[in-house]
């Protein structure tokens, strides 16, 4: 390719370097109580609450404070019984009377009063198991409850949980004791710091995410659960790895691709195996050596010009000038694409898109800047859309336009076009006239 074509297609490089993989995987997470130090509170018999001490959720209890009073035909019948067995003197039961009126969750100073005093009582008071956090509150004052019934839990917050999800891709990064820096919108200015504590066995099916289960000391109480936090995990991994910018990299839909910078304005593109995928930078387990040059800007310009044996077409002076201003007569197109990644923190997605006739594209795998029409919110991974893509530089397109696939819709395809006598701007042109017909009608 002529030095003036390599010019305007901005083409940067960047070197294949083997170092140490930056493992680092970033991700978010909600905040949660202690799971280990949670307490359910569930009745063991039947009946109806009197008196309910503890009234809202949030407010702190202490070990030993009376929660709620109970009426229970089936407690007042086991402090009779033990009452008969104590008139009898006979130990046997009296000691079978004591052990179902333990198992029935009577506390000790009730059952030592019955046993002074002789009388029964009709209301048996229970108390908070240990101190905490008043959480889940299900009962009322004059409810019916039986066993099995959720009533309230007890939840400790000197140490909570952050759980959080990473990709599927990510999860083989991730160890048992690395350190987890966190952020909270709430508190901006501060971070803290811990370990992860648990990675989930499974993968959810749906999102092909594994759940990572991080514990934070909360002397201060600050952190509360169901806070929204940002998550950095500080991945042990030192091995040395033959790894490129994750820029440089161009996914298509059965394998991966990277062009060569050969010189003398030569350029090959070649393919892949990509191993293991960070932050900045992805692992090249064969295809390039340490040292090779590779294009790290505008890559999928050259990419289009080769062919799959990866050989490419040559080109004069003349020919690129002249497709070059055939190109920039089409500043969008919309094209049939799915999203791989949605990057929220970068505002930018990963699409796999079909071929695009009026910018010379193959279909291929690249990221994209969001454009502010675009509700990032809305768009999740795996989803298919018909994208409209925004020519904004020489080497610099975006995503502005999002149409959601569905059941009644066709996608706007460069296939049913007559490509014999129509040139390339014309096509873009009809591309976009089509799906704006398309989505006029279907407003209607």
């Amino acid at each position: 390719i002529s030095p003036d074509v390599v010019n305007n297609f901005g083409v940067k490089t960047g070197v294949v370097e083997k170092d140490t993989f930056d493992a680092t995987v970033r991700t978010v997470g909600y905040v949660q109580y202690d799971e280990d130090k949670l307490v359910h509170i569930h009745p063991r018999v039947e009946g109806w609450i009197e008196k309910l001490f503890a009234k809202s959720e949030g407010d702190p209890v202490t070990q030993g404070q009376p929660l709620y009073s109970l009426y229970s035909p089936t407690l007042v019948n086991a402090q009779e019984e033990l009452l008969l067995a104590m008139n009898r003197g006979n130990q046997r039961l009296i000691s079978a009377a004591l052990e179902r009126l333990r198992a029935l969750q009577v506390p000790n100073e009730a059952i030592q009063k019955l046993r002074d005093s002789r009388q029964v009582s009709q209301a048996i008071i229970l108390r908070a198991p240990q101190s905490g956090v008043l959480d889940n509150l299900q009962v009322r004052e004059g409810m019916f409850v039986q066993p099995g019934m959720s009533m309230m839990s007890i939840g400790v917050l000197d140490h909570v949980w952050a759980v959080g999800e990473v990709f599927e891709r990510q999860a083989a990064l991730i160890a048992e004791g690395d350190e987890v820096r966190m952020t909270l919108d709430y508190l901006p200015e501060r971070e803290w710091t811990g370990v992860v504590d648990y990675i989930y066995p499974s993968i959810d099916s749906e999102t092909r995410t594994a759940r990572v289960r991080v514990r934070f000391a909360n002397d201060d109480l600050a952190l509360k659960p169901g806070m929204f936090s940002q998550l950095t995990i500080m991945s042990n991994t030192t091995l040395e790895a033959l790894q490129i910018p994750r820029e440089a990299l161009i996914r298509t839909g059965s394998q991966s691709r990277v062009v060569l910078a050969l010189g003398d304005g030569k350029f090959k593109s070649i393919e892949v195996d990509v191993g293991r995928v960070g932050w900045e930078t992805v692992e090249i387990l064969s295809g390039l050596e340490e040292g090779d040059r590779i294009v790290t800007s505008a890559q999928f310009l050259l990419d289009s010009e080769s062919s799959r044996t990866s050989d490419f077409r040559r080109m004069d002076h003349s020919d690129s000038a002249e497709e070059a201003d055939e190109n920039s007569l089409v500043e969008t197109v919309w094209v049939p694409a799915r999203i791989e990644d949605v990057m929220p923190d970068h505002g930018m997605v990963t699409l796999s898109h079909a071929p695009i006739a009026a910018w010379n594209w193959p279909a291929m795998s690249m990221d994209f800047q969001v454009a502010d029409t675009v509700s990032l919110e809305q768009l999740k991974d795996g989803m298919d859309i018909h994208a409209e893509l925004e020519r904004i530089a020489e080497d610099k397109f975006a995503l502005r336009g999002v149409h959601v696939d569905d059941d009644k819709t066709k996608a706007p395809s460069d296939e049913g076009m007559d490509h014999g006598e129509t040139s390339n701007a014309e096509r873009g042109q009809q591309d976009v006239m089509s799906h704006q017909g398309h989505a006029t009608g279907e407003s209607k």
